[in-house]
């Protein structure tokens, strides 16, 4: 039987550094500017960071929109949005999702316990807010 934890939508090394530059910028990229970016730390191709945007688009990181000949490239969701849905296929692959949560609450900081009492303080009050304002 094969294990739910397949299913998740992983990022390649350069896929992950793409990703990375994308949600830092915050707003659509060309192809162009992702390349000259990442040439400052290693050589790369034109060629290599269209395939690595395509990918992305197809995986459905991204989404992309014509502008001219080329296209302009966005974010489908923020880091934070990424990770937790990481998270959630992580505790769906767990036969114990109580005792995952538990272990991974059990390496937190105090100053992370004191944001995940916080967060789950303000879920409580307000059951309609499921996370961070957007």
């Amino acid at each position: 039987m094969e294990s739910k934890v397949q299913d998740m939508k992983q990022l390649g090394e350069l896929e992950a550094v793409v990703m990375d530059r994308l949600w830092q910028w915050q707003h659509p990229v060309a192809v162009r500017e992702v390349l000259e970016d990442l040439q400052t730390e290693r050589h790369l191709a034109y060629t290599t960071v269209m395939t690595v945007l395509d990918n992305l688009h197809r995986k459905g990181f991204v989404r992309r929109e014509k502008d001219g000949r080329a296209y302009q490239y966005v974010a489908t969701t923020s880091r934070e949005e990424h990770t937790a849905d990481m998270l959630e296929q992580v505790l769906s692959a767990s036969s114990d999702r109580g005792a995952t949560l538990l272990h991974f609450v059990g390496q937190m900081s105090q100053a992370e316990l004191d944001e995940l009492r916080s967060a789950l303080s303000s879920v409580e009050t307000d059951p309609t807010q499921s996370g961070p304002s957007r």
